[in-house]
């Protein structure tokens, strides 16, 4: 298949906000595809690299060769580029990393050029989720949807499911089971904004502590120990600590499910960077430990000594992880009792936590799926900032002004400090809104950012603050969200820089 066939497809799915429409096109370019392309489309589709990581930047892809002038490349032969370049280490490797990648984009047209940008950096955003892609594979290979899902929740990616639903039909798909040593999707929560909505009418739930780490998912097979990220990225020989610690457990063959975070003097968690920045280092990890040790929580199991218990209830999974790991569970309470949860949430706000996760005792592991099995609460903290720039859309958002730069008000010297940006929780009413305003605000374009006199008043919601060098505050928004333009504020009547600093990590 031709590349420029999975790029107008791409194009496609982008200009239309009907889901019945981008399946079909999905679908249609999926059954189009050849079938040893059909993983690979299906991953570009997806805005997934099938090798996870090329060691190619921004900078490189900011430098783009002439365009062919007419669409040659296959899909095959960007596969096989991106292979070549992911696999060249060494000396020399970033000068033979470049050629490669100037080899293939100096074939590639324009639009493919940016499609391919796009797509290295991770910035694909035409609506081909999960959401889109698995219905696509149903329909394009006939078989059952249920089927689909199932399947890359097991395998933890879309592309072996529409390679094994092309070649085998339905059974190819039952076939496919967790096995240890491949991870599987994570589950996930839905939100609630109080503990008495989390919690519902119903009887006992689980209440975890959410704590404010790194994903964890620990496979032993053999007695040998791999740990997977949220992302499903292998860092087993980053955490050399939680190695030893699955590595004790009883029994043989795990798949537990779990965070990992660094914890401060008396227990209290450091802030997110610290954990962040030594899960991310491949520095050498003996050395990292020993300023940096990081502590093992587990909240779930999903196969045990032969026994996998994706469908078991969450009260089964529950007593199995007693059984297993009782010195490594999460702080939990059972509970039916919404003020004992509330004072246990309040205790896990106060000792540095970021909240709880509700979960029905009933619930299987619905790996990959964000329902009202699992219910997370937070605090949610609310400040009224103005709005320093915006930045052109991309991808559906093509067309818009989309990403905003927020400031908080500086009575010091009367400007404004800089604390991030963001484009969640904008409806397509208020992109509109926001494109044709900010173009009225407009003082200067650089055809990327466009910078606005410093006069919108934007209501934000934020999880709380992050340590940050990149921002003058030293600090950053964590998980901004847009709830309101504010047109009855003037930027004088904003937050300023001092209540936002009073939620900073100590």
């Amino acid at each position: 298949m031709l590349l420029a066939d999975v790029v107008a497809a791409s194009a496609e799915v982008g200009a239309t906000r009907s889901r019945t429409a981008k399946v079909a096109t999905l679908a249609r370019t999926l059954a189009a595809a050849d079938p040893d392309e059909t993983g690979v489309v299906v991953s570009h589709l997806s805005g997934v690299l099938p090798q996870r990581r090329l060691g190619v930047g921004w900078r490189s892809l900011s430098r783009m060769p002439d365009p062919a002038a007419e669409p040659t490349l296959t899909v095959a032969d960007v596969d096989a580029a991106f292979t070549g370049i992911a696999a060249t280490t060494g000396p020399g490797s970033v000068a033979a990393r470049r050629a490669l990648l100037d080899d293939v984009l100096s074939r590639a047209t324009e639009s493919e050029q940016t499609f391919l940008r796009d797509l290295v950096v991770g910035n694909l955003r035409q609506g081909a989720l999960d959401g889109v892609m698995q219905p696509a594979i149903a329909q394009a290979f006939g078989v059952p949807e249920t089927a689909v899902r199932r399947a890359i929740m097991l395998s933890g990616y879309a592309a072996p499911v529409a390679e094994a639903a092309r070649s085998g039909g339905v059974e190819a798909l039952d076939a496919i089971d967790l096995e240890v040593g491949r991870p599987v999707r994570p589950m996930l929560a839905s939100s609630a904004k109080t503990i008495a909505e989390a919690i519902g009418d119903g009887g006992p739930v689980i209440v975890d502590g959410k704590l404010d780490g790194i994903r964890i998912q620990a496979h032993r097979r053999d007695g040998e120990v791999t740990l997977f990220t949220r992302s499903l990225d292998d860092i087993t020989s980053r955490l050399p600590e939680v190695v030893e610690a699955i590595g004790a457990l009883p029994g043989g063959d795990l798949v537990v499910d779990g965070e990992a975070i660094v914890l401060g003097p008396g227990g209290r968690p450091e802030p997110f960077q610290v954990t962040g920045a030594r899960t991310a280092s491949s520095a050498d990890p003996d050395a990292l430990r020993a300023t940096a040790p990081v502590t093992t929580f587990l909240f779930d199991v999903l196969h045990r000594d032969g026994r996998t218990l994706l469908d078991s209830p969450a009260s089964v999974r529950h007593t199995e992880l007693l059984d297993l790991a009782p010195h490594l569970l999460v702080p939990r309470l059972v509970a039916a009792d919404p003020v004992a949860a509330q004072r246990f949430f309040d205790e896990l706000i106060s000792a540095g936590h970021e909240g709880v996760v509700v979960k029905s005792l009933d619930g299987p592991y619905a790996a990959g799926r964000r329902g009202s099995q699992w219910v997370k609460v937070k605090p949610v903290h609310t400040f009224d900032l103005v709005v320093l720039a915006i930045e052109h859309g991309s991808g559906r958002r093509r067309g818009t002004l989309s990403n905003i730069h927020l400031g908080a008000r500086d009575p010091k010297s009367g400007g404004f400090v800089m604390l991030g940006k963001t484009f969640k929780g904008m409806t397509d009413e208020m992109l509109a809104w926001q494109t044709t305003r900010f173009r009225e605000l407009a003082v200067d374009d650089n055809g990327w950012v466009v910078t606005v006199r410093p006069e919108q008043v934007v209501e934000i919601a934020i999880d709380g603050l992050q340590r940050s060098s990149r921002y003058p505050a030293g600090v950053a928004l964590r998980f901004a969200r847009v709830l309101r333009y504010r047109d009855d504020k003037s930027a004088e009547q904003t937050d300023t820089i001092d209540d936002v600093l009073r939620l900073a990590p100590q």
